[in-house]
């Protein structure tokens, strides 16, 4: 067979296994030479499973799929059987019945073999499949069952559970319950032979193959010997009694073997615990055959009886009980006195080995089965064995186990009472034997319980209690005297040993608590009976029926005690405990020993009898004085006791452990007999008591309700209720003072308080009703003093304290806010709940606990007294109070946060204990403020908001606009009042009364829901509108996403309507917000159009347009029929074309006309290009007769804003004209059109002051996008369009009007900056910069090099540049810092524009320099400008980013002062980069020289590798991978528009990676430096970044450029092969011929270019090598792209092939940076060199000798 790891051979047939062999064999010559095998089958079925289809006579039954899975069966491999089996197993459960027939002939042999597997894996499954046969043949299998039975019962008896089980589960399958016996019994004969072989003959070799390991041949055989002597136990309790006569000679042959006796000594513990339970088993069903053997088995089973192990013990002891049942003269065959019982005594000293649970339930049994002749003499007999017993609790696994100690306590009571009963009698024997009994094993036994706590707490002492009960029922009949002799002795010595213990000073206090215990089981067995265990019964078998009825009881059952019966009817136990209570009281008295009063306590409360409490009265205190109250008891021990000795101990200053004698004052009280003399004792002892002993008495009265009713009377009479009134009083005078008490005051006062408050009795409080009232005044009254408190960090102390009892009782007594204070003390609590921390100076867990206290006190108030909202209510007051804190004080988030979770939680609570929402619906109309109110509160929010909607063209708002203080904003952390009340209401009816996301319910009906809700509508437009800025708008906002307000408003269907008819309403009304509300609303609810149309009727009713109605309508458009919007057209351009008719201040008409005519076109309605065209008219009509309208000139200051509007309307109306309708515009409306655009750019400069005023930003963005749209139009006008414009347009736009727009916009660009210095000032004119910005980008590069800037140099600044573009570069360089997003763009697309242009001059500057200057390789700096910017910003980067490691991704806010800095470094490097793609090679190696040496790129790498994410994939592609790559910042270019607004926080990540991805293209040579440079893990992080995300890109994109470069080369061919990554260049000149591979690696282009060489003619080896040499150095260390290198390396062959030698240090003609021929020449050996190479060579080696002759180099 071929090894399993072996790799087979393609094609390969030879098979490799036997199988295969024989299906091939078969296949090939059609016949099978016949296999013959040997089964265990006594049919005449041949037992071999047949190959293949050979004797079609044997096997034509046998499915081929059936045969390979038998095959495979054999096999050694146990995972391969596994799966054999469990294919087996469905196979059968799924193919045909008759097809799995066919397999039952070959079944028997292969079970037989695998059932015993040594895998019990494989027998599992095994018996699993062959459940599945069995269920599919059924009947069929009858044939076989003899040949099968004795392996399946042996497995049903397997010792891995789960296989025993699944054979269990087959042979119940196969048969039913009623027929298993019939079945074993068919098959006895055969499941004897199997078994006897098993046990007899086999061995650990016969049973496995020799190839077998020896332990697991070992552990097969043992598991086989287990089994198979568990299968006979169970083939024996299985068959009927005939069945087993017939078989009696079979076994007789295999007991009278020796080998089988032998199993009780083997090794192994599994198979002498089998062989046990089999003898035990033979002996119930076949005694004859044991007694035969009598003994072998006698000497085999109780010579094993101190076998401990786990497993054979019980079986054993089953075996030993059965032997002595069964053979009846067994003690004749083994030595009991030296064989058996020494080995019993020895193991019951141990306590069974840790066995005893299971050995010592069998002991009773085991000494009742004992014989006389064992057991003499008695007494020693006796004494050995239980002396044995007892001892065996000192063992250590006895006293760790409590189970393990109970059973040996168990045994030892119950052979103990079986001992007293044999020996009943008054003969000296018997009297010796119960004398031992008592004085040697029962007292020392207790003895030894009462100096170990774990024995008290067993089973002992109530089995010594259920003993002398069953001694005193016997002790009235024929045996009295006996029993009677028996108690006396035990409570004699009884008494001795407590007496003993007591009567010592220093008595163990373990010893005196179980003396009390045990004295109390005695008295009260029941008290025991959660102590002790549930006793393990045991069968016992008695052989002699007789023996039964000599009046024993059954030793194993405990006498089961009625609770009625006394124990006592002797009297000896109270005679005991008075003689101990009156010794105990001499050491009290005398020594004030603790521990005897303790001790005292405990016997008084388990005997509150008289006769105690008169033992423990000394003579000369029978008759003490007392008061006059208290005479009539003058008789009473027991109060005489208490007045005299418990309160004097109560009292005791130094005792702080009270509560033993607490519970003798109950004791003391039991023995009067009515109410009112305990309640005269307790009010006398009460008066002058401490609070922790008042505290304890009323806890344990009010934990027995016996007690409590009897205490009912003093816990409500006057003397308790005034001093608990005191108390509360000192407490709450001490809390305010914010002093600690020391006394007990604290410690205990408080919890007395809340216990007398919230505990009641029959719905009644525990005190007098008067004196609750009062506790909770004076509570309200203190709580309201804290609370005015300024220092209210020493009250916390007190808040607690009365929050705790607060809550206490609002929740504990029903109608506790009857009380006027009660209601007063939770208005108290829910206001400090509900305000800010700030001022109450809570901490967050006590706000926990008053929340807890109010939340009680409000369900309370509604579920017992049904409260309402009217006025002067609690409910009332809450509301109003809340009302006057929103719209009076100015809260924070956080406190509003607060008051509104406040508030929620009271509507949760009212919500819930009311069914109907009535209430809450009356508690929500006192919240909501008046019409007035919301007016107020309303105008009260910042007009700032109106910047955002105006600039955006979503709000035409003209109004007076407010002076330049009014946009700033005032900085401040309070909300307005609208907010917080529109919030607070917003979250109370959508969370509190519908908290499961449900409808606001239908019942639930609050009078001004729409209002409420319109006006949350209201101020989240606003928190919009206002950008989130300032920042608690920002939070605010945050805190009603979180609730999902919005969310829960458009979910409820209830309010839709009538939501909207208000919002429109409101718009129509008074505009502004309310029309953006509106525009929200419908934009988030998909509204009908039949709505809307119901809102207005038709469009006549917006006219005579207002600017409300304006704004009306431009929020309707959009969702207005076409035909409404025609309509619209129609109205307003009448209403323009008859502006004359109007009075003189049209202005508002017409621009309200203007504006509703522009919506409506912006609404994409048709329109006829007549209808344009007179509107085009009329404006020019303006233009002629109000020229004043179009503002030319004039000081926008003093211009109204619906002035201002109207320029704008005309700007964006004109707009839309050139982008839609620019053919209508004849010759003298373009002039119309560009001479006003020019004329409003001039006004706009004149006006840059103004750029505050919002309306003025709006004036200048308007008319930017007009120029946008201009210049768009004009650089690539509409198909078809040009040819229709006038035709001396063009050239006028060219030549005039570019230069006139951006002679004036690039000033104004530089002007904001210098009169707006603050960018983060409200009144920087932000959006000004964006459109002018904009507008800049189409700027031609010429009006750049001929710009108008005033000139700016900066002092030695070195630059070859012309004045114009120096100045411009000094000018707008140091504006990419500045902090404005549009103008640091605006001002980077105008400097990209002039880059490619920079290097001009430094080429001729550096041409002009001399060649000959020696000296180091020259470097040249690239703009000083930028470089300025470069230097300025890296050391701010590396503050920025100094503390993230290389390859973690830093978040830059956007907008933020970092961003702003990191943003104008890499805008700067983008710069920089077009400004080396356009400088020639030679420049680029120098300018690379000088960053190189000022480590600039160096330093932007490793920034770089902070600022892009992990993994640079574009935000918002569809989670699941397509099957196109997925897109990243790397293959997606990048937008910098100065307009851009949105997705700001992926700008610096992604210009992060373009400047990196620009870094590799042009500077790959300086990027590969710098990698190869740095640590092993910055390294790889680059490494892995670059060659997953930008070398695919990047080796793309060059071979691209390879493939449509139109480059040309003399000589030299150049192709490229893009799926290879490869650059083939062919050069051939006359008859050289050299062809060149270059392959781009994974990594490019940090790795090695690797350069191979292809065909090559012509060309000497060493030639060729220095060639490739130098095309590697050039690709490897040039900073340019493959075709640039390959052009150096040509020029250098060209040359070569010219006659220019090579330089003999650089081995090259052309020099590698600055591309220099060699021209140095030696004087003596006249070879030239490089002047860069020399100087290099003098420098390193400190000599000026020519290299090659070594001669001076002069």
């Amino acid at each position: 067979m071929g090894g399993k790891n072996k790799q087979r051979t393609k094609g390969n047939v030879r098979p490799s296994s036997s199988g295969r062999a024989a299906d091939l064999l078969a296949r090939e010559s059609g016949v099978v030479p016949g296999f013959v095998g040997f089964g265990v089958s006594t049919s005449s079925d041949p037992g071999y499973v047949p190959a293949v289809q050979g004797a079609e006579e044997i096997d034509n039954q046998v499915d081929a799929d059936f045969r390979m899975v038998l095959r495979k069966l054999s096999k050694r491999d146990a995972v391969t059987k596994l799966k054999a089996v469990q294919e087996f197993g469905t196979m059968c459960q799924e193919r045909q019945p008759d097809v799995v027939k066919g397999v039952l002939p070959y079944w028997p042999r292969i079970y037989c073999r695998i059932s015993m597997d040594h895998d019990r894996r494989v027998r599992e499954a095994t018996q699993q499949a062959f459940e599945q046969l069995v269920l599919k043949v059924k009947r069929n299998l009858a044939p076989y069952l003899k040949s099968i039975m004795g392996h399946w019962l042996i497995s049903q008896c397997d010792t891995y559970s789960p296989a025993a089980s699944a054979a269990s589960a087959a042979f119940q399958a196969a048969f039913p319950l009623n027929k298993q016996p019939e079945a074993i019994s068919f098959c006895k004969d055969e499941i004897l032979n199997v078994l006897q072989d098993n046990l007899l003959k086999e061995t650990a070799d016969t049973l496995s193959d020799p190839h077998v390991p020896e332990e697991e041949r070992e552990a097969k055989f043992i598991r086989l010997l287990t089994s198979s002597l568990l299968a006979l136990k169970r083939l024996l309790s299985i068959l009927p009694e005939q069945d087993r006569e017939l078989l009696k000679e079979r076994l007789t042959q295999l007991i009278t073997q020796g080998k089988f006796w032998k199993y009780s000594k083997h090794k192994t513990p599994q198979i002498r615990g089998a062989f046990f339970e089999l003898i035990a088993t033979m002996c119930a069903h076949t005694p004859q055959l044991i007694q035969a053997e009598a003994a072998r088995a006698c000497s085999a089973v109780l010579l094993s009886i101190d076998d401990t192990d786990p497993v054979v013990l019980p079986p054993l002891w089953e075996a030993v009980l059965h032997i002595l049942s069964c053979v009846d003269n067994c003690w004749t065959h083994v030595s009991a006195r030296k064989g058996v019982m020494p080995k019993l005594w020895v193991l019951l000293k141990e306590g069974g080995r840790g066995l005893a649970t299971s050995l010592h339930p069998n002991l009773l049994p085991f000494i009742s089965k004992l014989p006389a002749e064992v057991t003499q003499p008695n007494l020693e007999f006796s004494r050995t064995f239980l002396t044995s017993v007892i001892q065996g609790l000192l063992s250590d696994r006895a006293k760790s186990s409590p189970s393990e100690s109970a059973a040996i306590i168990f045994a030892t009571m119950e052979c103990l009472r079986f001992i007293v009963l044999q020996n009943i009698g008054e003969e000296q024997e018997q009297r010796n034997i119960q004398n031992m009994l008592i004085s040697e094993q029962l007292l020392p036994l207790i003895d030894r319980a009462l100096g170990n706590p774990s024995l008290q707490t067993g089973p002992l002492f109530p089995q010594v209690s259920d003993i002398l009960l069953s001694w005193e029922k016997r002790a009235v009949g024929k045996e009295a005297p006996t029993f009677q002799r028996l108690l006396s002795d035990f409570w004699e010595g009884l008494g001795r040993l407590c007496t003993t213990y007591v009567d010592c000073e220093e008595a163990e206090r373990t010893a005196l608590e179980g003396i009390a215990s045990l004295l109390q089981i005695m008295h009260n067995p029941n008290s025991a009976s959660k102590l002790t265990k549930k006793k393990k019964t045991v069968k016992i078998c008695f052989t002699d029926r007789e023996e039964r009825g000599q009046g024993e009881e059954p030793p194993r059952e405990t006498p089961v005690v009625e609770e009625h019966h006394c124990p006592l009817r002797n009297g000896h136990l109270l005679d005991l405990v008075c003689q101990l209570a009156e010794l105990n009281m001499v050491y009290v008295c005398d020594c004030e020993s603790e521990r005897h009063l303790r001790f005292l306590s405990q016997l008084l409360r388990a005997f509150p009898s008289p006769q105690v409490f008169q033992v423990l009265l000394r003579p000369e205190e029978m008759k003490p004085e007392m008061g006059p109250e208290l005479g009539p008891l003058a008789e009473n021990a027991a109060v005489h006791f208490l007045l005299q000795r418990v309160t004097v101990w109560l009292k005791q200053d130094d005792r702080k452990d009270t509560d033993f004698l607490v519970d003798m004052v109950f004791s003391s009280l039991q023995c009067c007999s009515s109410s009112d003399d305990k309640t005269l004792i307790l009010n006398h002892i009460s008066r002058d008591l401490n609070w922790s002993v008042i505290l304890q008495l009323i806890e344990k009265a009010c934990a027995d309700p016996v007690r409590l009713e009897v205490f009912i009377g003093w816990l409500r009479g006057p003397v308790l209720g005034e001093r608990l009134v005191g108390l509360a009083g000192e407490l709450c005078v001490m809390g305010l003072r914010g002093s600690p008490s020391s006394s007990s005051h604290h410690a205990h006062g408080w919890p007395l308080i809340s216990l007398a408050l919230s505990q009641q009795h029959n719905n009644e409080p525990l005190i007098g009703k008067a004196y609750v009232e009062q506790i909770i005044d004076k509570l309200h009254t203190t709580l309201s003093e804290a609370k005015g408190m300024s220092d209210a960090g020493n009250m916390e102390p007190l808040v607690t304290f009365i929050s705790d009892v607060a809550a206490t009782f609002f929740s504990s007594v029903k109608g506790c806010l009857l009380l006027a204070s009660a209601e007063e003390l939770l208005m108290t609590v829910f206001q400090l709940c509900a305000q800010d921390q700030t001022i109450t100076h809570l901490s967050d867990a006590l706000l926990l606990n008053l929340q807890h206290a109010y939340t009680a006190g409000i369900q309370s108030l509604i579920t017992n007294l049904g409260a309402g909202v009217t006025k002067g209510t609690l409910l009332h007051n809450i509301a109003l109070w809340v009302k006057s804190q929103l719209l009076t004080t100015h809260l924070t988030v956080k406190s509003l946060q607060l008051l509104v979770q406040a508030v929620e939680s009271l509507a949760q609570t009212i919500a819930s204990a009311q069914k109907t929402s009535c209430l809450l619906s009356q508690f929500i109309f006192c919240l909501n403020p008046t019409e007035e109110e919301w007016s107020r509160i309303r105008q009260a929010l910042l007009p700032q908001w109106v910047r955002h909607p105006l600039l955006c063209g979503r709000l035409r708002v003209s109004g007076e606009y407010p002076c330049m203080d009014a946009w700033k904003f005032r900085a401040t952390n309070r909300l307005p009042a609208h907010l917080c009340v529109s919030a607070l209401l917003g979250r109370i009816i959508f969370t509190a009364a519908s908290p499961d996301d449900q409808q606001v319910e239908a019942d639930f009906e609050i009078p001004d829901l729409k209002h409420i809700v319109s006006e949350i509508f209201y101020g989240l437009q606003w928190c919009e509108e206002m950008e989130l800025s300032p920042l608690m708008v920002s939070e605010y906002h945050k805190l009603l996403q979180s609730w999902s307000l919005e969310q829960r408003i458009h979910n409820s269907s209830l309010i839709r309507t009538s939501l909207l008819d208000t919002l429109f309403t409101r718009s129509q009304e008074e505009g502004s917000l309310w029309s953006l509300a509106l525009a929200k609303y419908m934009q988030n609810s998909k509204i009908e159009p039949s709505h809307i149309k119901a809102l207005y009727g038709n469009v006549e009713s917006f006219f005579p347009l207002s600017e409300h109605s304006v704004s009306t309508v431009q929020v309707l458009c959009p969702f207005l029929a076409s035909e409404e919007r025609e309509s619209l057209i129609a109205l307003c351009v009448a209403e323009l074309l008859n502006w004359q008719d109007r009075e003189q201040d049209c202005i508002d008409g017409v621009w309200g006309c203007l504006a509703v005519l522009l919506c409506c076109l912006q609404a994409d309605t048709a329109v006829e290009d007549e209808i344009l065209l007179a509107v085009v008219a009329t404006i020019a009509e303006w233009r002629n007769s109000r020229e004043e309208w179009f503002l030319f000139n004039s000081d926008l200051g003093k211009v109204s804003a619906a002035w201002l509007l109207l320029a704008v309307e005309m700007m964006r109306f004109l707009c839309w004209m050139v982008d839609h309708s620019p053919t209508v515009l004849g010759n003298t409306h373009w002039d119309l059109l560009l001479c006003s655009m020019l004329a409003w750019l001039e006004t706009a400069r004149e006006n840059s002051s103004m750029f505050w005023n919002p309306w003025v930003q709006l004036f200048v963005c308007a008319n930017c996008e007009l120029i946008v749209r201009l210049s768009e139009f004009f650089t690539s006008p509409p198909a078809g369009v040009g040819e229709q414009l006038p035709p001396e347009l063009n050239s006028e736009w060219k030549e005039f009007f570019l230069e006139g727009i951006h002679n004036l916009l690039l000033p104004l660009l530089i002007k904001i900056p210098t009169d707006f210095t603050e960018p983060d000032d409200p009144l920087f004119p932000l959006a000004v910069l964006r459109a002018v910005g904009e507008a800049l980008i189409y700027i031609p590069v010429e009006l750049l090099t001929q710009n108008k800037l005033p000139p700016r140099f900066v002092a030695d600044q070195r630059s070859s540049l012309s004045e114009p573009l120096q100045t411009l570069l000094n000018t707008l360089s140091p504006l990419l810092l500045f902090k404005a997003r549009p103008l640091q763009l605006a001002v980077y697309h105008i400097l990209h524009k002039v880059m490619p242009l920079l290097p001009e001059s430094d080429s001729e500057s550096a041409s002009a320099k001399s060649d000959d200057e020696d000296g180091e390789e020259p470097c040249l700096s690239p703009p000083a400008a930028l470089m300025s910017i470069l230097s300025a910003t890296e050391e701010l980067l590396e503050s920025i980013l100094g503390g993230v490691q290389v390859g973690e991704f830093a978040v830059v806010q956007p907008l933020s002062m970092e961003h702003c800095c990191i943003l104008g470094y890499l805008l700067a490097w983008k710069l920089l980069f077009t400004f080396f793609k356009a400088s020639s090679s030679h420049l680029r190696a120098q300018y690379s020289l000088h960053l190189k040496k000022t480590r600039s790129l160096h330093k932007l790498l490793l920034h770089l590798f902070r600022l892009m994410p992990e993994i640079p994939s574009v935000p918002g592609q569809p989670a699941e991978p397509s099957s196109k790559e997925p897109k990243t910042f790397f293959t997606e270019s990048l937008s910098l528009s100065p307009r851009k607004t949105e997705g700001l926080q992926f700008e610096v990540p992604h210009l992060a990676c373009s400047v990196y991805y620009g870094a590799l293209k042009d500077l790959p040579a300086m990027v590969r430096l710098w990698w190869n440079s740095q640590e092993k893990r910055v390294f790889s992080t680059v490494d892995k970044f670059t060659s997953k995300y930008v070398s695919g890109v990047l080796s793309a994109q060059e071979i691209a450029s390879v493939q449509s470069s139109t480059q040309t080369f003399e000589n030299m061919t150049v192709k490229a092969r893009s799926a290879t990554r490869e650059v083939i260049a062919t050069y051939s000149v006359d008859d050289i011929f050299i062809e060149l591979v270059i392959q781009l690696p994974q990594n490019y282009p940090l790795g090695s270019i690797l350069v191979e060489s292809g065909r090559r003619v012509g060309v000497a080896v060493q030639q060729w090598r220095n060639w490739m040499l130098q095309l590697n150095t050039y690709l490897t260390h040039q900073n340019g792209s493959i075709l640039e290198g390959l052009s150096l390396w040509k020029n250098n062959v060209d040359k070569r092939f010219e006659g220019v030698e090579d330089c003999m240090i650089c081995f090259s003609v052309i020099h590698g940076s600055n591309y220099s021929l060699p021209k140095k020449a030696c004087r003596t050996c006249k070879k030239k060199f490089h002047s860069a190479c020399l100087y290099k060579w003098f420098t390193s080696s400190n000599k000026s000798t020519c290299p090659l002759c070594r001669e001076t180099f002069f």
